[in-house]
C-alpha cells in the first residue's frame, strides 16, 4: 500500500498519507516525516525508527539526515500508509538515500511497492539462532532485494554463477562497500545453507579482501575535554564508562545495577560479542561519578534507563556525543566506538600487556587487539626523525 506519489483514486482518500522532506533542527540537517495525527502510525514510527524524535515546533517526526534510511521507513509503515518522498528525489545524488539501503526511486509501470514475503522460516530461524535484531533487519532487507532481482526465477533454481553476477552488478552500479557485500552474501547463503540445508561447498561466491583500516583515536586531552563539556551527568557517566572500561555501545546500555561490584571494583559484562561474559575494571573515579549519577537519576534495573524506564536507547549516545564533541571544539569525527579505541590505545601507551587488553576488550584473537599498536604514540616517540637534524 506504499506509493511514491499522490493517491490516484478517490478510494484511497482515507489511507494515511506521509510526506517526507528536508529541514533543519537546531542548526542540523534533518529529514521531516509529516502526517495527520494517527496513533497507529505514531506507534510504528516510535517503535521501529530509533533515530526518530517528535518535534513540537516542526510538528513532525525528525531523523538526522545522516541516520535516515528510506527503506527503514517503508518497513516501519508497510501496509499502513502511502509515502510521498518526491521531495527527496532531487536530493538523490546528495546521499539522502544511502547506498547501503538504496531502493529504486523510479519503479517501472505496474510495479508495486508492496514488499515480497520472505521464505517461510527465514526470519524465525534467524531469531532461533539468536541473531541480533539489527542483523535480522539487514538480512531480511537484503534478501528481499535479492528475491526482487530474481522475481522471474524460483529461488531454489538459482545457481551460484547467477548469484556472483548479481553481487558483481551491485558492486559496479551501486558501488556497495566491502561490508555490505559480505552482508548481502551472508543473507543469501543463510537461505541456501540454513533454510534449504544445502552443502556449503557448492558456493563459490567471491569475498572482498577485508580492508585493514587503523582505528581512529582521541588523545587523553580530547577525552578530558569531552567530559568537561558534558553538563548532563547521565551523559557524562555513559561517556566515562564506555571509555574507562573499553565497552561497546550495546554493552554499556545493557548494564544493570547488579553488574556493578563496588567491593571487588569490577563490572561484569554479560553476553558481549560472541555471547561471552567478562569482567572489566571499575576505577575509583568511575565509581564516584556513578554514585553522583545514581543520586540524581535513581535507576531501578538498568544502570542507564530511558525517560520512561527500561533500557536506554543506544542510538541516543551517538547523538549527544556528537553534540558534546562540537561543544568541546573537537574536529575529529566522534562516535561511541572511538572511546573504546582510545581506551585500548591509551592502555598500550601506559605499558599494559596487550594480552590483558585483549581480555578486557573481549577480543577472540590477540591479533585484533594488536592493531592498536599501530596507532600508539610509542611507535613514534621512541625514534628520532632524521628531518629534525636537517632543520
Amino acid at each position: 500500500m506504499l506509493n511514491s506519489g499522490k493517491s490516484k483514486s478517490a478510494t484511497l482518500a482515507h489511507v494515511p498519507q506521509i510526506k517526507i522532506q528536508r529541514g533543519n533542527y537546531q542548526d542540523s540537517p534533518v529529514i521531516l516525516i509529516k502526517f495527520a495525527y494517527d496513533m497507529g502510525l505514531n506507534n510504528r514510527i516510535k517503535s521501529s525508527l530509533p533515530d526518530a524524535e517528535w518535534s513540537r515546533s516542526l510538528r513532525s517526526w525528525i531523523v538526522p539526515e545522516d541516520d535516515f534510511r528510506l527503506s527503514n521507513l517503508f518497513e516501519a509503515v508497510r501496509g499502513s500508509a502511502f509515502i510521498d518522498y518526491s521531495a527527496l528525489k532531487d536530493d538523490e545524488n546528495k546521499n539522502l538515500i544511502k547506498s547501503d539501503n538504496k531502493v529504486d526511486l523510479h519503479p517501472k509501470k505496474n510495479e508495486t511497492r508492496q514488499e515480497k514475503s520472505l521464505p517461510t522460516g527465514y526470519i524465525e530461524l534467524l531469531q532461533q539462532k539468536r541473531y541480533s535484531q539489527n542483523t535480522v533487519n539487514i538480512y531480511s532487507h537484503y534478501f528481499r532485494e535479492f528475491m526482487e532481482y530474481f522475481s522471474y526465477e524460483k529461488l531454489p533454481d538459482i545457481i551460484p554463477e547467477e548469484i556472483n553476477n548479481y553481487i558483481l552488478e551491485l558492486i559496479k552500479k551501486r558501488n556497495i562497500s566491502n561490508s555490505q557485500q559480505n552482508q548481502r552474501i551472508n543473507a543469501i547463503k543463510f537461505y541456501y545453507e540454513k533454510i534449504l540445508k544445502r552443502d556449503k561447498t557448492i558456493y563459490a561466491i567471491d569475498r572482498p579482501i577485508k580492508e585493514r583500516l587503523l582505528p581512529e583515536v582521541l588523545s587523553k586531552d580530547e577525552i578530558g575535554a569531552l567530559l568537561k563539556s558534558t553538563e548532563n551527568i547521565k551523559h557524562k557517566s555513559i561517556i566515562a564508562i564506555i571509555y574507562s572500561c573499553g565497552l561497546r555501545r550495546n554493552e554499556a546500555v545493557n548494564l544493570k545495577l547488579s553488574d556493578i561490584d563496588s567491593k571487588r571494583m569490577v563490572i561484569k559484562i554479560k553476553g558481549g560479542k560472541g555471547k561471552k561474559d567478562r569482567y572489566v575494571q571499575l576505577s575509583e573515579g568511575m565509581l564516584n561519578l556513578l554514585r553522583q549519577y545514581y543520586k540524581e537519576f535513581k535507576p531501578r534495573e538498568y544502570l542507564f534507563e530511558g525517560q520512561n524506564g527500561g533500557i536506554y536507547r543506544a542510538e541516543s549516545i551517538a547523538k549527544f556525543l556528537k553534540s558534546v564533541a562540537n561543544k568541546a571544539g573537537i574536529r575529529k569525527r566522534v562516535y561511541p566506538h572511538i572511546l573504546r579505541h582510545s581506551y585500548a590505545t591509551h592502555q598500550l601507551e601506559q605499558g599494559v600487556d596487550v594480552r590483558f587488553i585483549q581480555q578486557w576488550l573481549g577480543h577472540e584473537s590477540v591479533k585484533t587487539t594488536q592493531r592498536y599498536t599501530h596507532v600508539s604514540e610509542h611507535n613514534f616517540k621512541n625514534f628520532k626523525n632524521p628531518l629534525d637534524e636537517l632543520l
